[in-house]
């Protein structure tokens, strides 16, 4: 299957001031697009034109560097677009994500504090996620464009923290952005269904 650049779920300057129009604008327009670019022509005579995006990803990795890493990023952004909208973050979670949160990761203000040092911690260009593996959620981070399917593990949550996705709003103040990210930026209700799905 092509890869095809999405459209984004809100106008450009819907996540002011948290991600300015400027970072979206570049984001998705730019960096999103050449992953979907340089994505199709490394799919071509690659072997995996039928396969879904998913196992493209997750058969490309540690095989086809080229393709995984701009597959694995193609397949980040579609959701790191639709993991955020205005008015979102907080702690105000669905019932169901809450009390599982509660349950394996000690309640949200540890997720939270883990979540962003995980974010803040990624050397380099990378990810931090809120993943399911074997029916528990866990925090994790990666490198570059991999993500928590090349593990075994259902991707729930990710922050993209590549330089790109923040240093426009937040120069080298990784932190803040991360912060901003959880306390006003998360669709928890995306976050949810992508949690029912994999239950």
């Amino acid at each position: 299957m092509a890869f095809d650049l999405p459209d984004l779920p809100y106008a450009y300057d819907a996540l002011a001031p948290y991600m300015s129009a400027e970072t979206l604008e570049f984001h998705h327009d730019k960096h999103h697009q050449a992953y979907v670019t340089n994505g199709n022509k490394l799919l071509e005579g690659s072997g995996l034109e039928n396969a879904s995006l998913e196992e493209v990803v997750k058969q490309s990795f540690g095989n086809n560097a080229g393709l995984f890493n701009n597959a694995g990023q193609h397949y980040n952004h579609i959701h790191f677009w639709n993991w955020m909208k205005p008015n979102g973050g907080g702690d105000k979670l669905p019932g169901s994500l809450e009390g599982k949160i509660n349950e394996d990761l000690g309640g949200f203000g540890a997720f939270r504090d883990a979540f962003c040092q995980a974010g803040a911690t990624q050397f380099g260009s990378g990810w931090c996620w809120l993943a399911l593996k074997d029916g528990k959620l866990a925090v994790t981070k990666t490198p570059n464009g991999e993500n928590p399917l090349v593990n075994g593990e259902v991707p729930l949550l990710g922050c993209d923290v590549w330089e790109h996705s923040y240093y426009i709003d937040y120069r080298n103040a990784r932190p803040k952005y991360l912060e901003a990210f959880v306390d006003h930026l998360i669709n928890w209700e995306y976050v949810e269904s992508l949690y029912q799905a994999s239950v």
